[in-house]
């Protein structure tokens, strides 16, 4: 207790603050255009990905980040909601984009393949493909997005 009553007389006075603040956002820019995103850095989070959402606003998305390159494939599953998928090499440089569109309950599971390595898959709203012109080959900026070595497995 006097500990607690320690600390707040000193917030009066200006002491024992906190003075950690939020980290700041994690964005993905690509031909000028800018998304911040939740990141997707375990098996867990990248298993839910944006499955159960019913909104992503224009300029969110979902950034899958993997320890090492491989070929990804993404499916619908559980995802209520059409987007756009990105996936982007380990040099930084877009390797294969797709349309996703959700599927009927009880019909196979259409997969959506990276075609070639990819370390980071990048999930925004339907219809920013076109509207950021994101084509094959273009540069990826990460904006305060971790280190793939830094990030679990798989």
């Amino acid at each position: 207790m006097g500990i607690v009553f320690i600390c707040l007389m000193g917030q009066v006075f200006g002491g024992c603050q906190n003075n950690s603040s939020p980290p700041p956002p994690s964005q993905v820019r690509i031909n000028g255009y800018t998304w911040t995103v939740e990141l997707a850095t375990t098996s867990n989070q990248r298993y839910l990905g944006l499955s159960g959402r019913s909104h992503l606003p224009a300029d969110r998305g979902m950034l899958f980040i993997y320890s090492s390159p491989e070929i990804l494939n993404f499916c619908m599953r559980g995802c209520e909601i059409p987007i756009d998928i990105v996936y982007i090499g380990p040099d930084g440089d877009v390797v294969c984009v797709h349309e996703m569109k959700p599927e009927p309950d009880g019909q196979s599971r259409a997969t959506y393949s990276s075609h070639g390595y990819a370390q980071y898959a990048l999930e925004l709203p339907a219809g920013s493909l076109e509207r950021a012109g994101i084509k094959v080959g273009q540069r990826v900026e990460f904006i305060n997005v971790p280190d793939p070595s830094t990030v679990e497995g798989g």
